[in-house]
């Protein structure tokens, strides 16, 4: 399985931070950093799941850092079906 898009990634790519359009992007006041809060990643735990080997397969082949994604799906089905 492989991911596909229709975005442009060499043009992407090949932006410089002047050619980025920053317009419509609020400035980050004094008040927003008083308000801001620092937020620390959940820490994370080691579990053995048996999964079949084509979904391990898939997430392989996406290269390095596979296993954040792998974590990254799992989360997003939790939250899809948490519980009230």
């Amino acid at each position: 399985m492989s991911i596909t898009t229709k975005t442009n990634l060499e043009r992407i790519d090949a932006m410089t931070d002047a050619m980025i359009d920053t317009s419509d992007i609020p400035p980050l006041t004094d008040s927003f950093f008083a308000t801001a809060k620092w937020r620390k990643p959940k820490q994370k735990v080691k579990v053995t799941v048996e999964i079949e080997q084509e979904v391990l397969d898939c997430f392989k082949a996406q290269g390095a850092g596979w296993e954040h994604q792998l974590a990254a799906a799992i989360r997003i089905y939790a939250h899809a079906h948490k519980v009230a």
